[in-house]
């Protein structure tokens, strides 16, 4: 009776433990590239970033070869960008096509540089309501704003943010397949106009037309 009461004493003593493990191996973790609004370290997403904020017509950021920021109407290989969360809210943009970083100077001028600063090329990104958002530098407190349409490098009067949307990067489209070219059409004059006899090194005179 006594070996029965302590036997079983010891198997409750088990319950706890074994609940212990169980909720240790069924512990959740993050998945690395999960939805854009959890903003995890090092997630990565390639994306079009669309502004129509007081612009002549609907702009999509290009980070050009040559250093350059403008804005294109349509989307183009380099408006294809990277954006990889550095910490929550914060991110980098890279130019997939030219490689280089999104950057902004003390004045607000946005280049493209092929080396990554933390101070002039790093980003705090708020997301709206409206699925746009908002960029401003995270050292600078300045807002991310196309260049004026009149000039590639500074906008000569700075506003509030510009609201960008961004748009998925979808990879581009395979060249088509070069089509069979048409038949040409006959030549009546000819006294062969259905090339019936093909072509021959040494035409004969009597095949010339």
């Amino acid at each position: 009776m006594d070996w029965d009461k302590t036997g079983f004493k010891y198997q409750g003593l088990w319950v706890p433990v074994l609940a212990v493990l169980l909720l240790g191996a069924c512990q959740s973790h993050p998945i690395p590239d999960s939805s854009p609004l959890l903003q995890f370290g090092g997630q990565v997403r390639q994306r079009h970033l669309y502004t129509d904020d007081a612009q002549e017509t609907e702009a999509h950021l290009e980070i050009r070869a040559d250093g350059t920021v403008a804005g294109a109407v349509h989307r183009s290989p380099e408006s294809l960008l990277e954006l990889k969360a550095l910490k929550p809210g914060v991110i980098q943009i890279l130019g997939v096509k030219t490689s280089r970083f999104l950057c902004q100077g003390p004045d607000g001028t946005l280049y493209g540089s092929l080396h990554f600063d933390p101070v002039a090329c790093s980003f705090r990104e708020l997301l709206l309501e409206d699925g746009y958002n908002v960029y401003q530098s995270e050292t600078l407190g300045l807002p991310l704003r196309l260049p004026h349409h009149s000039s590639p490098y500074r906008d000569p009067a700075p506003r509030a943010p510009a609201r960008f949307l961004p748009l998925p990067g979808f990879p581009p489209a395979p060249p088509e397949p070069p089509g069979i070219p048409a038949p040409e059409p006959p030549d009546v004059g000819s006294s062969d106009p259905l090339s019936m006899v093909g072509p021959s090194r040494s035409r004969s005179p009597s095949y010339t037309s």
